[in-house]
């Protein structure tokens, strides 16, 4: 089994034997048919598909060498070290997953043979794994033996340059306390500085909290186990019991929930939680699971928001609706409620014509846009594009007089700040995907439906800028053509197309130039010939890197692939 056969559940991967291969023919009901498949799999396989995380299976293999597959956890960590010795993404996101890994590996070099959790067989090749992480980390770091000032640019060492990543904080100082313990009982040189800018405090002060039985705010579960021994059994934390089974869940987190148990435990419903992931995914684990509301309300919206003809169970439908409490829904269990999550569900079921009112986001609203959850350090745009969507798509089906007169004021209050977020270039940036066409859909789309006619020259910009960065082979991408990105691009573009005949949003009454309209026409149309190269005869994508951003990133699939299918929808029945 290879890395990439491991970064989808064993059950999803048995379902896909049939897909065909690049090239297949398309005939007219493929994408209808691909899209009832997929929204199938969504009840086949509720505890979502999202790929597995180096960050959180080396934690396992660190914190929970007892737990049943570890020798696979260890497998998975040695087979996807990069030919430079790291791990994960190019850039700055390769400093967690390779300081995870290398703290993973080196504490299996430490352990005793007989003791909990048999060390892998295979000494030589974990040793050698952990030596080449060491010189990518010292390298990047500016300390390897004539290194240059600074180490590889390519890797930010700075705090102020590495990725916004939930608990990056804490997350690196935690693992450099323990992986420069083990270099110190294996004697492998000088432990490593921490990135500048960067210090302990925050951590230190999270640990105190903690083993003095002092509460701990609910987004702080996701990362528990930064918290190192005062983690176990904390008083403060209390496990959130799944829907079904014995099992309950710390933060949504495999990690935070083996650093809360603290060892193999008896019959416990955390550990019954680990089991039932680690069974999922055949030994190596996600960030985060079960994101259940999360899959299906990204999926969902976008198959209905491209017109993709496919029939939602009502079962999928009152799952949705029965979720959104009055303070909304958390994308997993143990995490707190947040405004995105829950304005992407009510945006779905208003798409679905189930609407409800979403008076569960004022809870989220700030003077100036709406903030992901209580607390939050810094603003989203996607957020506060989904927040957007879910109001605007309730006014069109309700209307905006009367006591809807507070959603219609918000609608231009979101349209106003997104418009203001937006870069020089027509881009948008954002804090939970790598890729700037995530973010400049998600805006460039809400914006377009339901921002006005103030929001035209931001619409127009997001397009000019979609046509200035298409790549040669007619894909778009941030590190290199995907799939994924280019599903974003071609739909922005078919979906902002100036509309003559609407009566609402910002491209109502407009046209275009017969210039721009040609452009425009020549870029979908090689950005589609290109796409239908990049997956199967079903729509799914050939290569699946990571973009989502969590403690790790991660390839969400199903919702990759309802974005996939729409595209190919829209490009195939809607051409300019």
């Amino acid at each position: 089994m290879t890395v990439e056969d491991l970064r989808l559940p064993s059950a999803v991967r048995r379902g896909r034997n049939t897909t065909p291969e690049p090239g297949a023919p398309r005939e007219e009901g493929r994408v209808a048919a691909a899209a009832a498949e997929l929204v199938a799999s969504l009840t086949a396989e509720p505890w979502g598909q999202v790929s597995v995380s180096v960050y959180e299976t080396g934690r396992l293999v660190s914190l929970a060498p007892w737990l049943t597959g570890h020798t696979e956890r260890v497998r998975f960590l040695l087979a996807a070290q990069r030919p430079d010795g790291g791990w994960g993404a190019p850039g700055g996101y390769a400093l967690v997953p390779t300081l995870a890994a290398v703290e993973a590996l080196a504490a299996e070099l430490g352990r005793v043979p007989g003791a909990s959790g048999t060390p892998f067989a295979d000494e030589a090749a974990v040793g050698g794994a952990v030596r080449r992480g060491l010189a990518a980390l010292r390298r990047w770091a500016g300390t390897e033996t004539g290194a240059g000032r600074g180490g590889d640019p390519r890797v930010p060492y700075d705090l102020r340059e590495l990725p916004d990543m939930p608990a990056v904080e804490l997350i690196v100082p935690d693992l450099l306390g323990r992986l420069n313990g083990h270099l110190a009982a294996l004697g492998e040189g000088e432990p490593l500085p921490p990135p500048r800018g960067m210090n302990g405090g925050k951590l230190a002060l999270v640990r105190t909290g903690l083993a003095a039985g002092a509460t701990v705010p609910q987004k702080m579960l996701h990362a528990l186990e930064v918290a190192a021994e005062a983690a176990s059994k904390a008083p403060g934390v209390v496990p959130t019991p799944l829907r079904e089974g014995r099992a309950a869940a710390i933060g949504a987190s495999p990690a935070a929930g083996a650093a809360w148990l603290g060892g193999a435990g008896e019959d416990s419903p955390v550990r019954h939680y680990l089991e039932a992931v680690v069974d999922r995914y055949a030994g190596p684990v996600p960030c985060a699971a079960p994101v259940t509301v999360f899959e299906r309300g990204w999926t969902l919206s976008w198959l209905r928001r491209a017109g993709v003809p496919v029939t939602v169970p009502e079962e999928l439908t009152a799952g949705l609706a029965a979720a959104i409490g009055p303070g909304g829904v958390a994308a997993g269990p143990g995490l707190p409620p947040d405004a995105d999550t829950t304005s992407v569900g009510l945006y779905t079921l208003a798409l679905l014509r189930a609407p409800r009112e979403p008076d569960a986001l004022w809870a989220y609203e700030t003077e100036t846009h709406f903030c992901t959850w209580q607390g939050e350090e810094g603003a989203s745009p996607t957020v506060n594009a989904h927040v957007l969507d879910a109001f605007g798509e309730y006014l069109r089906l309700a209307g905006g007089g009367g006591r809807n007169a507070r959603y219609a004021a918000a609608t231009g209050k979101l349209s106003a700040w997104l418009r203001g977020r937006q870069l020089p270039d027509g881009s948008w940036l954002d804090r939970w995907h790598v890729s700037p066409y995530y973010a400049t859909a998600c805006c460039a789309l809400a914006l377009g439906e339901y921002g006005g006619a103030e929001s035209a020259d931001a619409v127009r910009g997001a397009s000019r800028w979609l046509l200035d960065t298409q790549r040669e082979d007619g894909s778009w991408g941030r590190w290199t053509g995907t799939a994924e990105e280019t599903a974003y691009a071609l739909q922005t573009l078919l979906l902002t197309r100036p509309d003559p005949q609407a009566t609402t949003g910002a491209t109502a009454g407009a046209t275009e130039t017969a210039v721009e309209a040609e452009r425009r026409a020549a870029a979908v149309e090689r950005g589609h010939r290109r796409l239908l190269t990049m997956v199967t005869g079903f729509g799914e994508p050939l290569d699946r890197p990571a973009l989502w951003h969590d403690k790790d990133l991660y390839y969400p699939a199903a919702i990759v692939r309802a974005a996939v299918l729409g595209a190919l929808h829209l490009a195939r029945h809607h051409r300019p």
